[in-house]
């Protein structure tokens, strides 16, 4: 038996005998469920990334205020490097579900409740999550292990500049800040979010904009998301700044897999990764300065 299982089954709180399987998906932890005589759970196994900013201290903390303000599910226990969470009988959503009209209305309340209620529910140090200091502290990290894709790195400081100053003044709420379709569940009756790795205080266009770029929303799909979260058509100012929040997160996901490339032992295709978002985030950015 591996390290892995070995830890999970002598954790104390399984009832009678349990059987394991690995969970695939996890890009910054391992994952597998469980289940025991009392139900079915997930196991994350993940130590702090500062390189990335995921701290496991912060992932709890949100998951817990999640829980309580019902929009994730129960995490029954937690130690260091380990969390265990209930499992819910659901449908992970897939890209091509994110924008269909009878999910897209209902991810925007799931993200708003997000917005509104976790911070009543959350309970010690919080953090910021600042997608232009990630960038900048990302251009330090490749800097410092002399990653292939150094050449690239000043100009995308000097794009992210400018963005910054594009998007101004900012709105503060508590962000999931990672909306991938594989984090957002559907149990047949409500939707669930799951996966709180970079939740942290930020504007709401972060969660707007990866949710659109990380789904491959249409302009349309995106202007009737930015209504429904805001409860009006957007005008073209804040559609200008949205878009400059959109090409920022696809330039930290750029930047988040070029990292990775150098710091992960993760089997995962980072550069396949890296390839497909630097597209997506080369296609935003000629809209963004030529709309």
């Amino acid at each position: 038996m591996n390290p892995e299982l070995n830890r999970i089954t002598a954790l104390p709180i399984w009832q009678g005998e349990i059987s394991t399987s690995p969970l695939g998906g996890g890009r910054t932890n391992v994952n597998y469920t469980v289940e025991d005589a009392s139900g079915k759970y997930v196991v994350r196994l993940g130590e702090d990334i500062p390189a990335h900013h995921v701290m496991r201290f912060n992932e709890l903390a949100a998951s817990r205020a999640a829980h309580a303000a019902g929009l994730s599910p129960e995490v029954v226990f937690a130690d260091e490097g380990i969390t265990v969470i209930r499992l819910i009988d659901s449908k992970t959503l897939e890209e091509a579900d994110i924008g269909k009209p009878e999910y897209l209305s209902r991810i925007v309340t799931l993200i708003k409740r997000c917005h509104e209620t976790v911070p009543q529910h959350l309970h010690g140090p919080a953090l910021v999550f600042w997608v232009f200091h990630v960038i900048r502290d990302y251009a330090s990290t490749l800097k410092a292990h002399n990653s292939p894709q150094l050449a690239k790195v000043g100009k995308y400081l000097e794009i992210a500049k400018g963005l910054e100053a594009d998007i101004g003044p900012i709105e503060l709420v508590f962000g999931h800040n990672d909306l991938m379709a594989a984090n957002i569940l559907d149990d047949g009756q409500r939707l669930w979010l799951i996966d709180w790795d970079y939740a942290g205080f930020n504007s709401p266009l972060f969660d707007l904009g990866g949710l659109a770029s990380n789904n491959g929303l249409s302009a349309k799909q995106e202007q009737d998301m930015l209504a429904l979260y805001y409860g009006a058509r957007p005008d073209a100012a804040l559609l200008h700044r949205y878009h400059a929040m959109k090409c920022a997160s696809l330039m930290r996901e750029v930047m988040w897999s070029m990292v990775s490339e150098v710091i992960s032992d993760l089997d995962v295709d980072y550069a396949g990764y890296t390839a497909e978002n630097l597209e997506r985030f080369e296609r935003a950015y000629a809209l963004h300065q030529n709309p």
